[in-house]
């Protein structure tokens, strides 16, 4: 409870003054506890900071890449798709300021990594939705053009969330992007982003993670865990990465008894896209 009345307190200090503006005392004051309690929270500053953007950048992550591999009509597909985005930043538009204005000013290289290492796993999920909605074959010259398209629709609309305080209706946003995404998807027919220029923009260091990775972060988990159905899930899951026997119902089964924990969300990602669940 603590350490998430640090991190809602120190997210509206960051919204209004920046990261580097906003001190440990200042977090301490606004929150009424001692720089003592702080840092049996937090190692530092910069590891509160860490928590934070991980915490929301987790949430939103996977919440959009599952609504992506769950869904069953592909036809609301996509305006869920925009929805789900537009209605996270209304949700949490202290956060997204941070990153705007931390992104537009930071030279934190391990921010910028983190940052992109987000934005390459939604990348990755807008890649599948639209191999789905539009067929790979059929949008195979426009698809990562399209992909960047509709991550420009993504950022560009969010300002209006993000900067002016005036009713929305997402309905309308989502059914009008939906219209947009169509037409280009239908009509473009010269692309400028090729498989070939992501291949060169893409960082090894943000490669998928290989099994031996995952379950490294699996153990940790399990480890950290008390008894619980989710951690009973984690062990089960562990065996079938050395030894596979289930079948797809049953890892999907077990995929969702921790989807919704905050400490399994993260590994629960990482075994959908392992298991491509």
């Amino acid at each position: 409870m603590k350490k998430q009345l640090i991190m809602e307190k120190a997210i509206e200090l960051f919204a209004e003054q920046g990261f580097e503006a906003t001190s440990v005392q200042q977090i301490t004051e606004h929150c009424g506890i001692s720089k003592g309690a702080f840092y049996l929270s937090f190692k530092s500053k910069d590891e509160l900071i860490n928590e934070i953007i991980d915490h929301f950048m987790i949430q939103f992550t996977t919440e959009i890449d599952y609504l992506v591999r769950n869904a069953k009509d592909g036809e609301n597909l996509l305006y869920n798709f925009y929805y789900a985005i537009f209605n996270t930043f209304q949700k949490h538009s202290d956060f997204g300021k941070i990153l705007i204005k931390e992104q537009s000013r930071s030279f934190n290289e391990d921010f910028i990594v983190k940052m992109r290492y987000y934005d390459r796993l939604m990348e990755k999920t807008i890649l599948s939705m639209v191999e789905r909605l539009y067929g790979d074959d059929e949008v195979k010259e426009i698809k990562y053009d399209l992909v960047f398209c509709i991550k420009g629709f993504m950022s560009m609309y969010s300002h209006l969330f993000l900067f002016y305080n005036v009713p929305l209706d997402l309905d309308l946003l989502s059914t009008s992007l939906v219209e947009k995404t169509n037409l280009l998807a239908r009509n473009s027919t010269v692309p400028f982003i090729s498989k070939g220029l992501i291949e060169v923009l893409e960082e090894p260091a943000l490669e998928d993670l290989t099994k031996d990775q995952i379950l490294l972060t699996l153990e940790q988990e399990i480890k950290e865990m008390e008894e619980s159905v989710e951690k009973e899930s984690l062990i089960l899951l562990k065996q079938q990465l050395h030894e596979p026997t289930y079948g797809r119902a049953i890892i999907k089964g077990l995929l969702e008894n921790i989807r919704n924990h905050p400490q399994t969300k993260w590994i629960a990602y990482l075994l959908g896209s392992f298991f491509n669940m």
